[in-house]
């Protein structure tokens, strides 16, 4: 211990202060991340240094030191759309392992677009009408069922929801029917997405669909028979909420040929005016039920709020466009690992917990670190209230069948996904 720098309180001269207290980490809990991806066979592709003198950080890198944040910044400005592809590559061969260890009976594709900010004049950067603001407008694809990001591709902030979609889109369909045709495919979208394009591609590669259309005085009219339905059913009660479904065939001026409208007219409660809702289909269910399935779209805003919030998807201050989509891959890696590993390795009821709450209970975990000559020993907090739930997820690791190999060199960008979790 120093005595010369250690100080007294004055408020009670039998507490003393110093720094000496060894090497100590409040990020213990990373030593989780680094067994699940050590068993998805990640760790192999750690090769470089990383710098900061966390314990837990450099024992999770096996690095004695991490890189200066200017070799970070030299990491993202030598990114190029070659490097773009390399991302997308990536993601298909991890989105395969998990894949294997877990098989989906079934994957929702829901599509949308949302605003980054952006505050400095970078490439690309422009504002959106719709949500009156500056920034870019990126297309994004989510697996409905379990949360992971399927796809983004960073756009310009002028762009509509549907520009590029279909291009967007066909490389995700041509992996699964390639990879996992047993897997049915089915596609979700709001009115932004109401292109005949995209209604052809669906058709074209068997993926079922569900879009919603904007209402207009057409669609109203052959929706006629349900306001009847309403109105009767309403006579004597216009207080309490009533709804009544239906369907029928339509064909747009710029539609090749009739499609399947199901349609849901409602009168909410305490109002008299009603509501319509349009969703345009090739599935045979039930209008209600295909009504029912198009609104749990709505999950997919969390998956977007998770995204902005829990990974700083909004962090494109990069002067160069190509170099902001990059990092937005790398973001994006990031969550999916993290939705990995709630989803394949936390306790059942820790599952549905954001990246915020997960943080706080199992990675945010006070250590002090003890070296020997053969081994380094965490000592985590004895009062730590989540040693259990510690213990289930490395425990869970444990048992699951991970094992991945590969080639791919991209150690730096793996050190900076692990601050990422932080």
């Amino acid at each position: 211990m120093s005595i010369v720098n250690t100080l007294a309180l004055e408020s009670n001269r039998q507490i003393k202060i110093n720094f000496d207290g060894g090497d100590l980490s409040s990020d213990a809990g990373l030593l989780l991340i680094k067994e699940f991806i050590s068993k998805l066979g990640i760790d192999t592709l750690l090769e470089k240094a990383f710098k900061t003198n966390d314990p837990a950080f450099k024992s999770v890198l096996e690095k004695d030191a991490l890189a200066s944040q200017p070799t970070v910044s030299r990491f993202f400005n030598r990114m190029d759309e070659d490097t773009l592809n390399q991302f997308l590559a990536i993601a298909r061969v991890l989105r395969r392992k998990i894949y294997s260890i877990q098989m989906p009976q079934a994957v929702i594709l829901d599509l949308d677009s949302t605003l980054l900010d952006a505050y400095g004049r970078q490439e690309g950067r422009a504002f959106n009408f719709h949500y009156q603001s500056n920034g870019y407008h990126p297309l994004v694809c989510y697996d409905g069922m379990t949360g992971d990001l399927i796809k983004i591709q960073l756009r310009d902030g002028t762009q509509y929801s549907c520009t590029g979609v279909v291009d967007f889109l066909q490389p995700v369909l041509d992996e699964y029917l390639h990879d996992y045709p047993e897997i049915p495919i089915l596609l979700r979208g709001d009115s932004g997405f109401s292109t005949p394009d995209l209604y052809k591609q669906c058709e074209e590669n068997g993926t079922s669909y569900v879009i919603r259309l904007k209402e207009n005085g057409i669609l109203r009219g052959k929706a006629s028979d349900l306001v009847d339905e309403l109105d009767e059913i309403t006579r004597n009660n216009k207080v309490d909420y009533a709804v009544v479904y239906g369907e029928f065939m339509y064909k747009a001026k710029s539609w090749p040929y009739e499609r399947r409208v199901v349609c849901k007219v409602e009168k909410p409660e305490n109002q008299m005016v009603y509501m319509y809702t349009f969703v345009v289909t090739n599935m045979d269910s039930s209008p209600g039920y295909l009504i029912k399935f198009y609104c749990k779209r709505g999950l997919m805003e969390n998956f977007i709020k998770e995204s902005k919030s829990g990974f700083d998807f909004a962090s494109v201050s990069s002067h160069t466009r190509i170099v902001n989509a990059n990092r937005l891959q790398v973001h994006a890696l990031a969550y999916n690992i993290f939705n990995w590993f709630r989803r394949l390795a936390l306790s059942a009821n820790r599952r549905k917990q954001r990246i915020n709450i997960v943080r706080v209970k199992l990675l945010k975990i006070a250590a002090k670190v003890v070296h020997s000559a053969r081994y380094i020993t965490f000592k985590l907090c004895s009062s730590c209230p989540y040693k259990n739930e510690f213990y289930e997820t490395l425990s869970n690791i444990g048992i699951s069948a991970f094992y991945f190999s590969s080639s791919v060199n991209f150690a730096l960008l793996f050190s900076i996904i692990i601050n990422f979790l932080l």
